[in-house]
């Protein structure tokens, strides 16, 4: 492998395609992504300069997740760059395409296409969507739990006694703020035997499966008998055949179907001693995961924004522990979190900048997360980590999430595990939460230093943003409440603080959230947040919830100068066993409605200066707040608008760039104040509002090029439409409805 040194100091490049073979990694012989990683190592000891790992159009196929340690970082200040080439739209994948489809079952509109024996998946991406997995909708009241399962009336339900592979069945319940999943084992005489110890787990502590504190959804999942509306699909992994009904004008011989064969796509991080840092990731695609944790007997015991529960318990009688229990404080400290499909942990100065995360079966990004979720082994330490520019959607869990939950991400063992000096700004982060609606688009659990800035949030089942973790079990003193619950008899009762502190949500506008879950709201926290600061934000539309919510112990947060519009209660705090809540400034906000029960004086709060606005006079403060909230910098300013304004409506029409062309998508708004201008509220769901600086959803990336290679296609050029499909761009696709 010969790089010949340079006359004077200048940024290596390692130049890289999806069909790029041997050693050489020059421009006109490139490599693939393993032998990149290996120049890389052969060049990164005494850098002189960046080194530019440069990603050519085309789908890179993983066979096994990039893994990046110490070795593959940078050097004497200097960074490895893993970039687009100039104009490409590069796409990191972890799914095989799948074609060759043919008819299975003709008056069902049942379509088959054979994959891998052995193959499993939880998610399938048809045409850049999450499709729905096979299933039915049951009614609750039909089912009589016990510990063995549920046992079910004759009738309309007795075909379950005779479904073919009943042990890949689930249920799954959509609750107040957890999605939980548990196995079937068998189905007979009227009688769901379930997998154990999903069933008990799934049953025990708080808003359980079986008593949820709000019912929602109930599904039976997983079997081809459920196959029975367009968009679903069931892969059956012993006979190596999927089957899909394809969506009213999709055409199976030209749809793009991407099946995950990876559970993770990217993983950096080293050791304490010798971390990942200098890595920087800029114009890359990364989708097709699937997470398979819920698919074992473990299934998913949810608890709260992708943290869960898995082992067996000192289970007290099924009947006994629907709303907490001292056995289940025992598990409390040994939660785990769910893995995401890129991770970072034992790693500084890592940048990820004007990339796409898409069609992703778990949490997007990890950062900094307990040891539990990191390929790698080793947990938190993450420092000096940016996520910007980028866009994070349509995938089945959250966004991004910061921090850990158990002790030594908040009262660490060693002071390397702090992770500290996060910043994630001008994303644009929604339609998230397709399987698993319990989550956010950013989580910040026990950080030092995080700055959550200019971000566009939209299409969220549950809350929008949130910081802080523990109810206030961990902090300082503890919690008399949780004393009483019998946690301390199972962890320390901590008399110092946690790692949480200084962590700020600025300028994010976050709007139509709260879609399907309740007991949330657009900014949600949890747990001491020394000199938190919740500033300058705009929320819009919460679907009757809370706007911000304190949630049990919260404290030491400021919140100052944000907008609240058509949210229920403005300000709320739930002081329900939270006993060593308070130390709140909560000044100069603006909001559509007055109910708040934050008051000036109580637990030491500062709360004035807030106003209500009645009738769309937003005064000049907030209209400042909501044209600036969102991304700044991510695209160029949107040509002049044509705007048509209805007087009776008091909303507005615009025709972006005054366009003329057929099939151009109009934006319709909020009116404000004098009819003649428009406010910067969007009311269409199909698309972000012209803010300024936001763009239409799926137009994150600059403009693709005309081609791009398939590198299992040797040298055969794929159109746009189909990069488009397969990195999950929105290209007109008609997506999964969210959160049905």
């Amino acid at each position: 492998m010969a790089f010949p040194a340079p006359a004077s100091a200048a940024p290596r490049t390692v130049y890289v395609s999806p069909s790029g073979t041997g050693t050489d990694c020059s421009s006109a012989q490139p490599c693939s992504l393993t032998a990149a990683q290996a120049a890389v190592r052969s060049l990164n000891d005494a850098m002189s300069d960046d080194i530019v790992v440069q990603l050519a159009d085309g789908v890179y196929r993983l066979a096994q997740p990039l893994r990046l340690t110490a070795e593959d970082s940078g050097s004497g200040g200097h960074t490895v760059m893993w970039q687009a080439a100039p104009s490409a739209r590069p796409v990191i994948t972890g799914a095989r395409a799948v074609t060759g489809w043919s008819v299975a079952d003709a008056a069902r509109n049942i379509w088959k296409a054979d994959v891998p024996a052995g193959l499993d998946a939880r998610q399938l991406y048809v045409d850049g969507a999450v499709a729905t997995r096979a299933r039915t909708q049951v009614n609750r009241a039909d089912f009589t739990a016990s510990s063995a399962g549920m046992r079910f009336s004759g009738g309309a339900l007795s075909y379950l006694n005779n479904l073919a592979n009943q042990s890949r069945i689930e249920v799954e319940s959509v609750n107040s703020f957890t999605d939980r999943y548990s196995p079937v084992q068998s189905i007979s005489a009227n009688f769901i035997t379930m997998q154990q110890p999903a069933w008990n787990n799934n049953n025990f502590g708080y808003d359980t499966l079986m008593r949820p504190h709000r019912a929602g959804p109930f599904y039976l999942s997983n079997a081809y008998e459920f196959l029975d509306s367009p968009g679903e699909w069931y892969l059956n992994p012993t006979a190596g055949a999927l089957y899909y009904i394809p969506l009213a004008g999709q055409n199976m011989s030209t749809v793009s179907v991407e099946l995950p064969t990876l559970q993770s796509l990217v993983n950096v991080g080293g050791t304490y001693s010798e971390p990942a840092h200098h890595i920087t990731f800029s114009g890359i695609t990364f989708t097709g995961t699937s997470w398979l944790g819920p698919s074992s007997n473990q299934g998913y015991a949810d608890q709260q924004t992708g943290a869960y529960i898995a082992g067996n318990w000192n289970w007290p009688s099924f009947d006994s522990c629907h709303n907490g229990c001292t056995q289940f404080e025992a598990a409390r400290p040994h939660w785990l979190q769910m893995p995401a499909a890129v991770q970072i942990s034992a790693a500084n100065t890592i940048t990820f900048t004007d990339s796409r995360f898409v069609n992703l079966g778990q949490t997007a990004i990890g950062i900094g997360n307990d040891a539990n979720a990191h390929a790698s082994g080793v947990g938190l330490g993450a420092g000096n980590i940016t996520v910007t520019r980028s866009e994070i959607a349509r995938s089945s869990a959250g966004g991004i999430l910061v921090g850990g939950v158990r002790a030594d991400a908040h009262h660490p063992s060693d002071q390397r595990m702090v992770n500290r000096d996060i910043t994630i700004s001008n994303n644009r982060i929604h339609d998230l939460g397709a399987d698993h609606r319990g989550i956010v688009s950013v989580l910040t659990t026990y950080v030092t230093n995080s700055t959550v800035a200019q971000n566009e949030v939209y299409n969220m089942p549950y809350s929008g943003m949130s910081i802080g973790y523990g109810w206030g079990a961990n902090d300082a003193g503890g919690s008399n409440h949780y004393a009483n619950r019998g946690l301390y008899n199972y962890q320390p009762r901590y008399t110092t603080p946690t790692t949480a502190s200084n962590n700020r949500l600025i300028g994010n506008y976050i709007h139509d959230v709260m879609q399907q879950m309740n007991d949330g709201g657009c900014i949600y926290t949890l747990g001491w947040n020394p000199s938190a600061l919740i500033s300058r934000n705009h929320c819009l539309r919460t679907n009757g919830h809370f706007g911000l919510y304190f949630d049990e112990g919260s404290k030491y947060y400021t919140a100052t100068n944000n907008v609240f519009s058509n949210t229920g209660t403005w300000a709320t705090a739930n002081y329900w066993g939270g006993e060593n809540m308070g130390n709140w400034t909560v000044t100069n906000n603006w909001s559509t409605n007055g109910s708040t029960n934050v008051t000036n004086g109580d637990r030491g709060n500062v709360v004035s200066g807030n106003v209500t606005v009645t009738n769309g006079n937003w005064p000049s403060g907030a209209q400042d707040v909501m044209a600036s909230a969102g991304p700044q910098d991510t695209t160029p300013p949107p040509t002049t608008a044509q705007r048509i304004v209805g007087a009776q409506s008091g909303r507005c029409l615009t025709v972006p760039g005054s366009s003329t062309t057929n099939g151009t998508q109009i934006q319709l708004w909020d009116c404000t104040g004098d009819r003649s201008s428009c406010s910067r509220t969007p009311i269409s769901r199909s698309a972000s509002a012209d803010r300024g600086t936001h763009q239409q959803r799926g137009d994150m990336m600059s403009d693709p090029e005309e081609h791009m290679t398939d590198p299992e296609s040797a040298g055969e050029v794929l159109p746009d439409e189909e990069l488009d499909a397969i990195a999950g761009g929105d290209a007109g696709r008609k997506p999964r409805p969210p959160y049905l």
